[in-house]
């Protein structure tokens, strides 16, 4: 009988167990995605129609064949109808019994584009106007256990501002906002919406102005304590310790209640800190210091590994964790130098103490209809800046503040994040319920991304200081009225000299600069070549030579670049018909949002670089091998300038849509000319060459943080492989800066022999036997005598596709592979080859090897004209 109680005992102790265990779960917050049984309408008609959230409207038109592809050929102007329309969305759910009994339930939307009125079972809950912010909305009063009825109303866009447009005695100047091509004629009324600018068009972009339920809905539930957000401010981090603050802001339901944070290392469960606190009913922010001794350094790309600390938070209430987080940290230092010295105003970063020159581009968003952005969309687009040798990615303001896993891969893959807050190239009508509005926006997106380590600089906007004093419109304005130019201005300082900066000293790191606008130099000027950030359109806009590239000067070159078009296998997608097939055909300049005055600059510029290209197949070509030449003109100029210069970002690292525009790799993800060109111009060693008048210098440039050695080899090659002349030296490549190691006389080492005849090809082989090479011309190219080039191929295959071997007899310049379609890829491609050398391409392709060597084109510059 003893024993049989025994057995009872024991089995009434696990089943308590258990029941408290079960405790433990029941006890941690619930979150849970509204992504199903949604379906919308247009609000005045009465068809509903199933659609996908997140989302936008014009997918979900599409989905339902209602409109078509607006990225096809000129299907873009048959929806613009979509903008002036209101919307509806409607979805029904249940909440189980777990979720019901919880003592705090709410609604957590983490984006509504833009206008839009929430409904909960008929009863308005929110009512919002920013595309930018998060929604948190209390239901527990109002949500049922069965069948509740959420509609999301989302006014139009268009509507709602076009009369705050006709009440203004003055219009605010806006970027390329194309209110033309959206039917409402000069009414550009992008300024007044918190909303991305890009989508009331850009002289890149097409004019697709969304609504929708554009980022997650998630409904949330709690007892007790929840984290709201985990901040791990960086107080002061050396090699030798991390001196960290752990700030856990936690949602209590309780006035009196002891609360205990721990923090872990979620691999090795080894212990950084525990605090116990008091806490009170209401938001509360418990703050817990650690320190790590010689902790693993986050580096940028090419400078180390970008090591990434698993820290797991706790929150304990009565011995039972109620809530954990986990956060992946770099611990770094990074810090913005910006300063006089004995030039003028310096702009750099230091990274761990180190001084690092930014390479990189601007990135815009990846499509007009953002949740079609995946995260296999994003790794793609930041993987090509870590191919490319890139260590930093502009966020520009005209587009969004980016999805998490955006920084989630620049953490991970060392890129430096310069980040803009969503302005761009306009004045602002700050004030009132819009300043306020912004506020809330800007916190919500500091708060979001203040923990990633890429995040090295937070910038007030892109373009609108500038535009002010360097394109003419404070004297515009203050000519046509003084006032009304006054109250821009105070609602320019109110918005980007007080606000921002204020809130990112409140919620950002430690030590984080707040950078006012891009370019920004001195109070009261626009670009300058001494002080600051730069932004130089003189080569494109300016109609300055290519050349020009070579003499410009920056501290610091923000933005700069060269239009192209995207290959012909890309153009085919969007364009396929023959007739579509001129720069100038309807379909062509529909995708070309520059107009007439870009095609005309690429045309101009071609002919003055290049000869004529013989057929359009050839001019896309050939405008690509131009763009790829005048942008590696560029960044190997501003590199050979280290350290007055210390960064170069070229305009733009990616397309929304198929279109002639900046890109180094176009809407498909096809690599450009230029962003091959980039991954050599941006290595670790740059061997630059470059001539001026009588005089060849030769550069190297290192990002190394250590001296190495090297050989230099130094050839002047006639086109058909005959050496004129070689010199070879032995050269010490300082660490972290640029040098001149080779300087002598054009006319001497031509030895007689026209330029137009001749390359110079340079050299480095490092003391580990690694290569680095350019290739340099002393006349422009349509002035070389390219001989016809006569390429032989072998083709073997490899894992994934095949192993291409190139030869040629003759110099062959900017040789390009292409093979029909575009799911494919050349790991090189746009390369030169000299005579009696070989070069060996990677290509990822499904084709039989009969089809690839079928399929395969091989041109060069020669064959272009």
């Amino acid at each position: 009988m003893r024993n049989l109680l025994k057995d009872y005992y024991i089995k009434f102790v696990l089943l308590l167990f258990a029941i408290l265990s079960c405790g433990v779960v029941l006890a941690a917050p619930i979150k849970k995605e509204l992504n199903s049984g949604w379906k919308f309408r247009q609000w005045r008609l009465n068809n509903w129609y199933p659609a996908t959230v997140p989302g936008v409207v014009h997918t979900d038109l599409m989905a339902n064949g209602i409109i078509e592809d607006p990225f096809f050929r000129l299907n873009e102007r048959s929806v613009q109808w979509v903008d002036k329309e209101d919307w509806m969305y409607e979805t029904h759910f249940d909440v189980d019994d777990e979720t019901f009994a919880k003592e705090s339930i709410r609604l957590h939307f983490m984006g509504l584009d833009t206008y839009v009125d929430v409904y909960l079972n008929g009863e308005k809950i929110l009512e919002g106007d920013n595309m930018f912010r998060e929604w948190k909305v209390d239901i527990k009063s109002k949500v049922k256990q069965k069948d509740n009825k959420l509609e999301v109303f989302f006014r139009s866009p268009i509507k709602e501002d076009i009369p705050k447009w006709d009440a203004l005695p003055f219009q605010y100047p806006t970027g390329p906002d194309q209110s033309q091509q959206g039917g409402i004629f000069n009414k550009t009324v992008s300024t007044f919406a918190r909303k991305a600018g890009y989508h009331y068009g850009w002289d890149w972009g097409p004019r697709l102005v969304t609504s929708g339920i554009w980022r997650p809905v998630y409904l949330e539930a709690w007892d007790d304590v929840k984290i709201e957000y985990i901040f791990f401010d960086q107080k002061n981090v050396t090699a030798e310790l991390a001196e960290i603050t752990l700030n856990t802001e936690i949602l209590s339901n309780s006035k009196d209640r002891d609360v205990t944070v721990r923090l872990k290392d979620k691999e090795s469960g080894k212990i950084y800190g525990e605090k116990t606190f008091n806490v009170n009913e209401g938001f509360n922010n418990l703050a817990l210091d650690f320190t790590i001794n010689k902790p693993q350094l986050w580096w940028s790309n090419g400078l180390g590994e970008p090591h990434l600390y698993q820290f797991e938070t706790e929150v304990i209430v009565s011995n039972t964790t109620v809530d954990q987080r986990t956060t992946k940290i770099g611990v770094r230092s990074l810090k913005v130098v910006n300063g006089p010295d004995e030039y003028g105003t310096s702009l750099y970063f230091v990274l761990n103490g180190t001084p690092v020159f930014a390479k990189g581009a601007n990135y815009v968003p990846s499509d007009n209809f953002l949740p079609r952005v995946t995260k296999a969309i994003l790794e793609d687009h930041v993987m090509a800046a870590v191919n490319t040798n890139m260590n930093m990615l502009r966020v520009w303001g005209g587009g969004t503040y980016e999805e998490d896993v955006f920084y989630d891969l620049c953490d991970e893959h060392g890129i430096m994040v310069w980040q803009d807050f969503m302005f761009a190239c306009s004045m602002y009508p700050s004030e009132g319920k819009m300043l306020e509005t912004i506020k809330y926006e800007a916190i919500d997106n500091v708060k979001r991304l203040r923990n990633h380590a890429s995040i090295a600089i937070w910038c007030g906007n892109n373009e609108a200081y500038d535009g002010w004093f360097g394109w003419g419109r404070r004297e515009e304005y203050t000519k046509k009225n003084p006032e009304y130019a006054r109250i821009m201005w105070k609602q320019y300082v109110d918005l980007f000299h007080k606000l921002l900066p204020d809130i990112v000293a409140e919620y950002a790191a430690t030590g984080s600069r707040y950078w006012p606008s891009s370019p920004y130099g001195l109070p009261g000027q626009g670009n300058d070549a001494v002080n600051g950030d730069k932004h130089y359109w003189g080569v494109w806009h300016g109609k300055h030579p290519i050349s020009q590239y070579n003499i410009e000067k920056s501290r610091f070159f923000s933005e700069y670049g060269f239009q192209s078009f995207p290959e012909f296998e890309s153009v085919k997608i969007y364009a396929p018909e023959e007739k579509d097939w001129e720069i100038t055909s309807e379909v062509m300049m529909e995708h070309q949002r520059a107009g007439s005055y870009a095609n005309n600059l690429i045309n101009e510029y071609l002919l003055n670089e290049y000869q004529k290209p013989k057929d359009f197949e050839s001019f896309l070509y050939m405008n690509q091998v131009l763009q790829g030449d005048a942008v590696k003109i560029a960044m190997e100029s501003h590199r050979r300038d280290m350290p007055y210069c210390m960064g170069t970002l070229f305009w733009q690292h990616n397309d929304c849509w198929p279109v002639a525009s900046w890109s180094s790799r176009d809407y498909y993800g096809r690599w450009k000319a230029q962003h091959y060109f980039a991954r050599e111009a941006y290595k670790d060693i740059l061997v630059s060459p470059i001539a001026k008048g009588d005089t060849l210098d030769i550069y190297v440039v290192s990002d190394r943080l250590n001296e190495s050695k090297g050989t230099l080899s130094v050839k002047i090659m006639k086109l058909d492989g005959t050496i004129v002349e070689e010199k070879k030296l032995d050269v010490t490549i300082p660490k972290n800066t640029s040098k001149n190691v080779f300087t002598a006389s054009v006319n001497l080492l031509l030895k007689g022999t026209a330029k137009g005849d001749v390359l110079v090809h340079a050299e480095l082989v490092d003391a580990a036997g690694k290569i680095y090479k350019n290739n340099y011309f002393l006349l422009q190219q349509k002035n070389i005598n390219y001989l016809q080039a006569n390429i032989h191929k072998s083709v073997k295959p490899v894992d994934g596709g095949y192993e291409v071997t190139l030869s040629t007899d003759n110099f062959a310049r900017a040789v390009f592979m292409s093979i029909d379609g575009i799911d494919n890829f050349f790991r090189n491609n746009y390369f030169d080859i000299l005579p009696g050398q070989t070069e060996s391409v990677i290509v990822k392709t499904s084709l039989s090897q009969p089809e690839f060597e079928k399929q395969l084109k091989i041109v060069s510059l020669k064959d272009g004209y």
